[in-house]
């Protein structure tokens, strides 16, 4: 646990998740953040925020707890998303990949260092692949070593942008299953 010495090692997860218009899934994925996976209160995880654009269909929910538990908290927030948001069934103007789309891990405290919030990115992304079979998850930034490449240049190696010429078929994720209908693509690190 956290050094007296240092107090509390803090870092924020931006938890992007590809649902707006329903309220209600929105604050379940929430309150999931707030409890692991035996469904046991988390005491020093909080939910500083939830952003929905209602147009984008889409919402950030910005979760900050200490480093060595932050995970835990991510990954029943996004395991909760992945069993109620069907990207089958998505509709948006943000070109979002999946029901969970984005999982940025960055530090809140001087002690916590990129590598180690790149660290508990792929952790969160094993413990997705092992608990939610058929998610797939690409890294990026501190995640995705040794070449630390950054958001923008993996949404480009599978055509993120150019939504037309996308063939989830192609793409071959970094953990997990081939990419599938209703869970879509998610990408998860700690950003150079």
């Amino acid at each position: 646990m956290a050094s007296s010495r240092l107090g509390l090692r803090l870092a924020v997860c931006l938890l992007n998740i590809s649902e707006a218009r329903q309220q209600d899934i929105v604050e379940r994925i929430a309150k999931a953040a707030l409890c692991n996976k035996a469904g046991q209160k988390q005491t020093q995880t909080s939910v500083l925020n939830i952003f929905s654009d209602y147009d984008y269909n889409r919402s950030v929910l910005t979760l900050a707890a200490p480093v060595e538990t932050l995970g835990d908290s991510v990954v029943t927030a996004c395991t909760e998303a992945y069993n109620l948001i069907d990207m089958e069934h998505h509709d948006g103007i943000h070109p979002c990949l999946g029901s969970v789309d984005l999982v940025p891990i960055y530090p809140l405290s001087e002690s916590v260092s990129l590598e180690e919030c790149g660290k508990v990115a792929c952790d969160i992304a094993e413990t997705l692949s092992h608990d939610v079979p058929g998610c797939s998850i690409f890294y990026f930034g501190y995640a995705d070593q040794p070449l630390k490449r950054n958001l923008v240049q993996r949404r480009k190696e599978v055509n993120w942008y150019k939504r037309s010429n996308l063939n989830v078929n192609e793409i071959k994720p970094d953990v997990g299953a081939v990419i599938s209908p209703r869970y879509g693509l998610t990408d998860a690190a700690r950003p150079a």
